[in-house]
């Protein structure tokens, strides 16, 4: 039975929300997809990056798919769209469990 993951995320300050859906393939591979969202780079990064097997969501930042993807759509380098992608493939192929990410701004005493 294929494992179904779904993300939402909250880009911050550009105010252009995602969901992004990861359904298992088969043991080593999955499908991605980035929808609601009014980011037209997410939409075109959404026609790059499909599918990702294992081997590709443990790969480098240089020849990872996720970020390859985000580079050709023009997203911002501190875009959290591509780190939210291999997140959820990671717990639709079963290498990770769910845990929520969080990047909180706080004062600097």
């Amino acid at each position: 039975m294929a494992k179904e993951v779904c993300v939402r995320v909250d880009s911050g300050i550009c105010g252009l929300p995602c969901q992004i859906r990861v359904n298992r393939i088969d043991k080593r591979k999955a499908a991605v997809e980035i929808t609601d969202t009014e980011c037209t780079m997410l939409h075109e990064m959404a026609e790059t990056i499909k599918e990702i097997g294992i081997k590709e969501v443990f790969s480098p930042t240089t020849t990872n798919p996720a970020y390859i993807a985000a580079q050709k759509a023009g997203c911002h380098p501190s875009c959290p769209v591509p780190v939210a992608i291999l997140k959820a493939a990671e717990v639709a192929l079963e290498v990770a469990l769910s845990k929520s990410v969080t990047i909180e701004f706080v004062d600097c005493d």
